[in-house]
This record gives C-alpha cells, sequence and structure tokens, in this order.
C-alpha cells in the first residue's frame, strides 16, 4: 500500500509536521530533515524556470515522497516497511551511529530504490517515457546533491584520515546511486510489459539496496 500522492506543499507539510513530532535523535529525524530541506529546495524551483517540464517534475516530487511516506506509515501502523526502509527504521534508535549515517541511509532507500520506481509511476501518469524526463531527473538530482554535500559538511565538518566513520560512508556515493537509479529505470522499463519479471526484480531492488542501508548503519566501535 502506498501513501496517498500529496502536492509538493503537502508533502513539505507532512514533513514538516514529522520534524516537529520526532526526537532530534531519532535516525528516521535526521533524514526527514535534509529531505525536507530538499523538497522546499525543489518547490522553490518549480516555481522558476529551472525545469523544462516543471507540472511533470512536480508529479515526480509528489509520487517519489509518498514512498518514503509510506514507510512512516507503514512503520506507524505495525507493518514492515519496504526492505530497502527497513534498516534505518529497525536501527533509528541505535547506539554508536553517527547522524550523517542515519542521513545517507535514508538517501540510499530512497534514491536507490524509490526514486527509479517514482520515475516509472510518473511516466504511466503523465504519458512520458524515460528519456522525456531525463534531463529533469539530472536537475532534481543535482538539487539532491547539492543538499547532501551540505548535510555532509554539516554533520560531518573536519573528518579525519583514518576515522572508520569514513570507511563506512565510503560505501556510498550519491553520483554512483543516481547513476544506478537511472539504469534501474531504463531496466524496469524494458520489463513493465512483463508484471511477474517486473515485480522479482523490483523486488531484488529493494532488498539488494536494504543490504547497503545496513552496512551503512554499521555502529562505530567505543574505545
Amino acid at each position: 500500500m502506498t501513501a496517498p500522492v500529496l502536492t509538493v506543499d503537502q508533502v513539505v507539510d507532512r514533513m514538516a509536521k514529522l520534524a516537529a513530532e520526532l526526537p532530534v535523535s531519532d535516525g528516521v529525524a535526521v533524514f526527514n530533515a535534509m529531505y525536507l530541506t530538499v523538497t522546499r529546495l525543489v518547490r522553490d524551483h518549480l516555481a522558476v524556470a529551472y525545469f523544462d517540464d516543471p507540472a511533470t517534475m512536480a508529479e515526480l516530487d509528489a509520487v517519489f515522497a509518498a514512498r518514503y511516506l509510506t514507510a512512516v506509515d507503514d512503520d506507524r501502523a505495525g507493518r514492515r516497511p519496504a526492505a530497502c526502509w527497513r534498516p534505518l527504521f529497525e536501527l533509528r534508535a541505535a547506539a554508536n551511529v553517527h547522524p550523517l549515517q542515519f542521513a545517507l541511509a535514508g538517501m540510499n532507500a530512497h534514491i536507490e530504490n524509490d526514486l527509479p520506481l517514482a520515475v516509472l509511476d510518473t511516466c504511466r501518469l503523465t504519458g512520458r517515457t524515460p528519456e522525456r524526463l531525463h534531463p529533469d531527473y539530472l536537475r532534481i538530482n543535482s538539487l539532491l546533491a547539492e543538499v547532501e554535500a551540505q548535510v555532509r559538511a554539516t554533520l560531518l565538518p573536519l573528518p579525519s584520515v583514518g576515522d572508520p566513520l569514513l570507511h563506512i560512508l565510503g560505501v556510498w556515493s550519491i553520483d554512483r546511486a543516481r547513476d544506478a537509479a537511472w539504469a534501474s529505470v531504463l531496466a524496469l522499463w524494458e520489463l513493465h510489459r512483463l508484471p511477474p519479471a517486473y515485480r522479482l526484480v523490483a523486488d531484488a531492488l529493494s532488498g539488494s539496496v536494504g543490504m547497503v542501508g545496513r552496512a551503512l548503519l554499521t555502529p562505530l566501535s567505543v574505545n
């Protein structure tokens, strides 16, 4: 079950409400704060001549957010979130996990799993092909990268060489995630006429993304 698709303004309001409800130390709250910043940035860029097709990007932004909000709703209702989201929700209160690990674990789930599925959903809703969306896909990912860099600088301002946290964070790169997500878009687009194969590949994607998320949330040892 997927959360209802909201408008971009409604998405911002929903995430702002979550931010007010969750303790700041909660791993989901860390990701939510970053995602709220991204969504506000996208909303601002929808109002100017940034995207080639702002109406479709508004649709994509809302469909994309619905997948994260579904994970939130599933967790609150006692249902297991999608496999890609389980590490973050299961380990949200884990000790010895740096806030940046929570932020990147959420980005991992949302970009590598949710983004390609949201692109495909948007294509079906709007009658567009993935190729038609690709230029704006790159633009929206540039905004994600901008915020990710800000979050890294804020949460880990002075990393030291040899810090085990750097080794853990090296598991994930937003550039590689963006490229992998687009590869998933193209592969799944070719499978959309074969529903059983599509579901198998989509389920496998969610599971593999979840494994990376669990690695990102490896607790840091305390001396």
